[in-house]
């Protein structure tokens, strides 16, 4: 029966020391042990063995990409307006050996670091430049604390700086030099539209004067050569009415010629119509507004009529 007993608690006792010699670790950490103080193997992620007694776990951590919120805090750019400033940094702890062993409490240390490094990148910037250089200036930091936290075996793996925040009296100068800035804007905007109308109004109306012009040259042209055609075709006709009144003549003074010399009769004939001419002549002259004197022998006529028979039988040579 003693023996059963003594069996007993000395399994009891090799189980709690095997489960005492057993560590397990979850996939994405580690952990530290230490034998009497010393640093003694890191322990990786599955089942580990450790001897009871001696061996210590002092330090787990996982390894996972981890977030770290930096407070907003006061900064002064290089033109002495002060700002507020927070950001957000994303790091990760690659040798959990350095980030135990190198840096006392670590993301305190970190918070500090990166604190640090905003104001003194702030202050490197004027106030303009802080708004638009916010992602050289993120890419800054981040290379920056890469660089100072290697040592704490971290890598920085990203960087964003969220807001920039302007004191209110900065705010309202900045409001008010945003509302002069779109008055100058406006004001530009529409002064540049007068001139444009301006330089179209007076485009349209050189361009109406020359087509005027134009069109003023076109007609005197035309008007010029109707003129001249209207002119010519006036000589044509006026030429061609003297020609035919020249016909007419010659046709009459044959027909005349013809008739003295074949109709003894005729010379009375031509005396009559002679005299008949003279009186009408005579009625005409009469019945006009200007007082007018006409002497008239009729004796003349056959006078005129023998010199009319000479002509036309001995006409004149050219």
């Amino acid at each position: 029966m003693g023996y059963f007993w003594s069996f007993v608690i000395l399994l009891f006792l090799g189980g709690a020391g095997v489960s005492s010699s057993v560590r397990v670790v979850q996939e994405a950490n580690a952990a530290l042990v230490e034998r009497f103080g010393n640093y003694r193997r890191r322990l990786d992620p599955g089942l580990n063995f450790v001897f009871p007694g001696l061996d210590k776990v002092v330090y787990k951590d996982n390894l996972k990409i981890k977030v770290l919120d930096i407070a907003p805090q006061n900064c002064f750019t290089c033109d002495n307006v002060m700002i507020t400033v927070d950001a957000v940094v994303y790091w990760q702890v690659i040798n959990i050996e350095k980030a135990y062993y190198k840096v006392e409490n670590l993301e305190s240390a970190m918070v500090n670091l990166v604190q640090t490094q905003i104001r003194a990148e702030m202050g490197k910037l004027e106030l303009d430049e802080t708004f638009t250089a916010r992602a050289q200036l993120s890419e800054i930091l981040l290379q920056e604390l890469d660089s100072a936290t290697d040592p704490w075996g971290v890598k920085v793996t990203r960087v964003e700086i969220r807001d920039i925040t302007p004191s209110k009296a900065v705010q309202d100068s900045m409001e008010l030099q945003m509302s002069a800035e779109r008055r100058k804007r406006a004001a530009i905007l529409t002064s540049e539209g007068e001139r444009e109308a301006a330089v179209n109004t007076a485009r349209g109306v050189a361009e109406a004067q020359v087509l005027e012009a134009e069109a003023q040259q076109k007609a005197a042209i035309l008007a010029a050569e109707g003129a001249r055609q209207a002119t010519v075709l006036g000589a044509q006709a006026e030429r061609e009415q003297q020609v035919l009144r020249a016909d007419a003549t010659a046709k009459a003074i044959e027909i005349i010629s013809n008739a003295l010399n074949t109709d003894p009769k005729a010379i009375a004939s031509l005396q009559f119509l002679l005299a008949q001419n003279y009186l009408d002549m005579g009625t005409e002259i009469g019945t006009s507004d200007s007082s007018k004197v006409m002497f008239m022998d009729p004796r003349s006529i056959p006078g005129t009529i023998e010199g009319m028979r000479s002509i036309l039988d001995n006409p004149p040579t050219v």
